[in-house]
């Protein structure tokens, strides 16, 4: 198991065992924890300062989401990325976000179009500089707000879900900077839509975004 920053210590203000799920969550994300990978239970309950409890609680939830698998003798590793199954993922994401872009036209707040702008030009800057590092994170950081902004939490948990599979997808596969550069244009065509307070027009956006990055992605690998 790599040691990085994100076994740092784990603030109080959770459960211990909401904490190491999120932790161990995110490190699967954005690859500090990769497919294949073995977690050592002990040590990411010392590195993490918690007992053993919290993270045998942690994994069973990491294992219900299919994000671990937990075997007799060999332990506990990261889960595979079935490559063939991130086509689901995508059709799935052409259905959520069209839903998601419809409901956020008819309740987003000047508060969410801002944080759309500021995650947009984060996503600018980070590109001009030639480092897509951050992309993966930013980008689930921009869909996100726009399923906070559609003012339903199961739509908000779905869309995490579909996040978090692209990401491990992008791990395994990373985007090249020119599709980078797409998706920050098919972004900014999303909240041109989101101001002009057409549903349908928003809907549309974020469909042809979903299919867009699934011809790119899914369509030349799967």
């Amino acid at each position: 198991m790599t040691v990085n920053k994100w076994t740092r210590r784990l603030p109080s203000a959770k459960s211990k065992a909401d904490l190491v799920h999120e932790r161990v969550r995110e490190a699967i994300a954005d690859g500090a924890l990769r497919p294949g990978e073995r977690i050592n239970m002990d040590a990411l309950a010392r590195t993490l300062g918690v007992s053993k409890i919290p993270v045998r609680e942690a994994v069973k939830r990491l294992e219900s989401e299919g994000l671990v698998v937990s075997r007799v003798h060999s332990g506990v590793t990261v889960a595979e990325v079935d490559q063939a199954e991130m086509r689901g993922v995508f059709l799935a994401r052409e259905v959520i976000d069209a839903l998601v872009g419809r409901l956020a036209a008819r309740s987003v707040e000047e508060g969410h179009l801002t944080e759309l702008d500021a995650v947009q030009a984060r996503m600018s800057a980070e590109l001009h500089r030639g480092d897509v590092a951050r992309l993966p994170e930013l980008n689930a950081e921009f869909h996100s707000v726009l399923a906070r902004a559609s003012g339903f939490r199961v739509l908000v948990e779905l869309t995490e879900q579909l996040l978090l599979a692209v990401r491990r997808y992008r791990v395994a596969a990373p985007m090249d900077v020119a599709n980078w550069h797409a998706v920050v244009r098919e972004h900014a065509r999303i909240v041109g839509a989101l101001r002009s307070e057409d549903a349908a027009l928003v809907a549309e956006a974020m469909r042809a975004h979903a299919e867009a990055q699934s011809r790119h992605e899914v369509g030349a690998r799967c």
